[in-house]
């Protein structure tokens, strides 16, 4: 066939086959995610819960903010009233009148005779930890905190299901006294990846994992404390995993990933579209300010400017 003659039918099948492929792509439905005919409304693709009455986040501080700053305690929680925060984390027994005086709850506590290396999921302490975990309880009950902190521990070599094992075991064993409190005992998730946080060995390193123990103890006293450094660290998808198991969390902790500085635009995740979430999930507890301050910032101006961000 001649060159030109080619060209000829060429031109000819193209004017007989556009009209089908208008049709077609006239009748073809959007692409997932895409906008559909005008005035229809887009279908996200992964779309979130439905979001409820928006409520302001109460927000409190962990005491690493402070760093570089050695006002007395009274001064600290002078400063935080003016700000505009509602709470504090772990204050001693004796710090909690003073904190009161200025309108601040206490938010989490410890004593539960864990620590990060020996936890929860070590059965041989299990008997020295439900005493001290009732202890706990009491004081946060006469301080009227919510929340009792403790962690899982350190793996050594055990299996994460033997470790879950564990720790439901000894929950069980707790549940009634926490209930009959109405105090939180809170398992707080770390990451096992950077090793300046000194936590490669922990067992409850994913979110998954805590859910799990929560849901097998079936307890509304038992539940996680969402820390979202170490979430964005080892799971990342902030938003949609606390969404969906908002139940399970009794307390959140806030911090900028990768450095752990404050929760600006110096770091990865947008805080503020994670405020947004917080503040129209329905959630209710506390969120604290777990970041450090970065060298030659003023601490109290970035306290300010951190609480910002969240007050949406």
């Amino acid at each position: 066939m001649k060159r030109r003659s080619f060209l000829r039918g060429m031109a000819s099948v193209s004017l007989v086959a556009s009209p089908l492929i208008e049709i077609v792509s006239a009748q073809a439905p959007p692409q997932r995610g895409q906008a559909g005919p005008a005035g229809a409304a887009a279908t996200p693709p992964y779309p979130l819960p439905p979001a409820k009455p928006r409520q302001k986040i109460k927000q409190s501080v962990m005491n690493s903010v402070w760093r570089g700053l050695n006002n007395s305690f009274e001064d600290k929680c002078k400063i935080l009233q003016q700000i505009g925060f509602k709470g504090v984390d772990l204050p001693t027994a004796q710090q909690v009148p003073i904190m009161k005086q200025y309108g601040l709850t206490p938010t989490m506590m410890t004593g539960t005779g864990t620590t990060m290396q020996n936890g929860f999921m070590r059965k041989e302490l299990h008997d020295a930890q439900e005493t001290a975990c009732r202890a706990g309880i009491d004081v946060c009950a006469e301080a009227g905190c919510a929340n009792l902190i403790g962690f899982a521990g350190e793996k050594r070599g055990m299996s994460p299901q033997e470790a879950a094992d564990n720790t439901v075991a000894v929950f069980n064993r707790i549940k009634p006294y926490a209930e009959q409190k109405n105090v939180n005992i809170c398992l707080e998730i770390t990451n096992s990846k950077v090793v300046a946080d000194a936590r490669v060995d922990m067992a409850f390193n994913h979110v998954a994992w805590g859910i799990d123990v929560c849901k097998r103890v079936n307890s509304p006293r038992f539940k996680i404390v969402y820390d979202m450094y170490h979430v964005q660290i080892m799971d990342g998808d902030l938003t949609r995993t606390m969404l969906e198991n908002l139940d399970y969390i009794c307390h959140m902790h806030v911090a900028g990933v990768p450095q752990r500085g404050e929760i600006d635009d110096t770091q990865e995740v947008n805080w503020r579209f994670v405020a947004n979430a917080i503040a129209t999930s329905g959630y209710t507890g506390f969120v604290a300010h777990e970041w450090y301050p970065s060298a030659g910032r003023d601490v109290v101006k970035t306290l300010e400017q951190c609480f910002k961000i969240l007050d949406v």
